[in-house]
């Protein structure tokens, strides 16, 4: 498996940094981001690193995507949301702002409207941790 040791994600994947963990397996980890749109704002990431689409193999993505489905579902039973976005970005002009490959599940409330990038602010690991709790029950 191929890692790059300037990538915040590859440290995480590989424990050298702290996340909220709500899923994980060979190929795929899912935490959340510590910058959330809304509470319960979800990376899911390939352990292996890839910058984005385009150099992903198909059969990893697919099991992101797969993944990305259960922590939909997840996400929107733990937070009584009204519906999900799921968001992917590739390259500088997509807004991509950390270049490994990851999906945002976002919750998503009627009326509520998601925080754009200067209005985003970091969350302590203590209520993420909470948070990524109430995810796995429903994992």
């Amino acid at each position: 498996m191929k890692f790059d040791d300037n990538c915040v994600f590859c440290k995480i994947v590989q424990k050298q940094a702290p996340s909220s963990v709500v899923y994980e397996d060979d190929f795929v980890m899912a935490f959340l981001d510590i910058r959330p749109a809304c509470e319960g704002h979800t990376l899911v990431v390939s352990k292996e690193h890839f910058e984005g689409i385009l150099d992903i193999p198909g059969e990893l993505l697919g099991k992101v995507y797969q993944v990305s489905k259960v922590v939909a579902k997840a996400v929107v039973r733990a937070l009584d949301a009204d519906g999900v976005s799921v968001i992917q970005q590739n390259g500088r002009a997509a807004n991509q702002v950390v270049f490994h490959l990851h999906v945002h599940v976002i919750p998503r409330h009627c009326g509520q409207k998601m925080k754009v990038d200067q209005e985003l602010q970091t969350v302590g690991y203590n209520q993420l941790d909470l948070t990524a709790a109430k995810i796995k029950a429903h994992i």
